[in-house]
């Protein structure tokens, strides 16, 4: 099976499922995907996550804020935690740092300081809930390094989603206890860094993601991004490294649970089984 561990299901294009998303999701389960992690933007999104969660068993959710979202009034930690718990996600975020646009558009974007204040409030929730972090990062490597080195507990660690940064970024994260998320951008013709990174990266500490709807894969480039095409990302990965995709598969599921373990309670049966046998639940 399949894990899509990072998809924003409230954001879906669905023209191509009449609009349906249960029809969307079952195109994925069609294809093995058997787990979606829900991610949310903003904590004000989270209550319509969580009842797509309530609605498809094998859909759990996360709590947070992105770090280029505009906000009315920056959470508190309380308000984090609160979120958290009211709605059993599995995780905290996405969260993060993303410096691309302050020298570009600085006007549309949360400040440096604000992102760097609310970063570290999403990590000081994720460590009093011992919830793993998603973290979006973008050519900010050094705060996210510090911030992680800071306030995160190895022993929870969490994720860096949809990576595009450097290999020693990534060294030094699972060093931390993070887990890296590879997506559709490892199919792109100009993503050779990526590609490295996806024979490089140890194959326990990957993931694989959509970030549906944005980044479809080849041959789906230019099209709304959706869940089944997780699969060519693992294909993507597995032919990288010279293995079968069947042992992408397997692997980046295992290291799903063992990272969001608070999901592993709605995994397949068969999976939970494997997963008690390997001592991760």
């Amino acid at each position: 099976m399949f894990v899509d561990s990072h998809c924003h299901l409230d954001r879906l294009d669905l023209s191509a499922h009449d609009g349906d998303l249960g029809a969307a999701l079952a195109a994925a389960r069609a294809r093995d995907v058997r787990q979606f992690l829900a991610i949310a933007v903003t904590l004000d999104e989270v209550p319509g996550i969580a009842e797509i969660a309530r609605a498809h068993d094998d859909v759990v959710i996360s709590a947070g804020v992105h770090p280029l979202h505009g906000v009315a009034r920056e959470p508190e930690v309380s308000d984090i935690v609160e979120c958290a718990e009211r709605y059993a996600a599995v995780a905290i975020g996405e969260t993060g740092l993303d410096y691309h646009y302050l020298d570009k558009t600085p006007e549309k974007v949360p400040s440096r300081e604000r992102q760097l204040e609310r970063f570290r409030r999403h990590l000081v929730a994720a460590r009093e809930l011992e919830l793993p972090v998603i973290i979006h990062t973008r050519e900010a490597r050094e705060d996210t390094l510090a911030l992680i080195r800071d306030e995160v507990d190895p022993a929870v660690g969490g994720v860096l989603h949809c990576f595009t940064e450097d290999l020693d970024m990534a060294r030094e994260a699972v060093r931390h206890g993070f887990y890296v998320s590879l997506s559709g951008i490892v199919t792109f013709r100009n993503a050779g860094a990526i590609r490295e990174l996806a024979r490089r990266i140890p194959l326990d500490r990957l993931l694989i993601e959509t970030d549906s709807p944005y980044l479809a894969p080849v041959p789906h480039r230019g099209k709304p991004n959706e869940p089944q095409w997780v699969v060519e990302v693992a294909e993507a990965i597995a032919a990288e490294r010279g293995i079968s995709v069947d042992e992408v598969a397997m692997q980046t599921t295992a290291n799903f649970y063992r990272l969001f373990r608070a999901a592993a309670p709605e995994a397949p049966a068969e999976v939970r089984q494997s997963l008690a046998q390997a001592g991760l639940i």
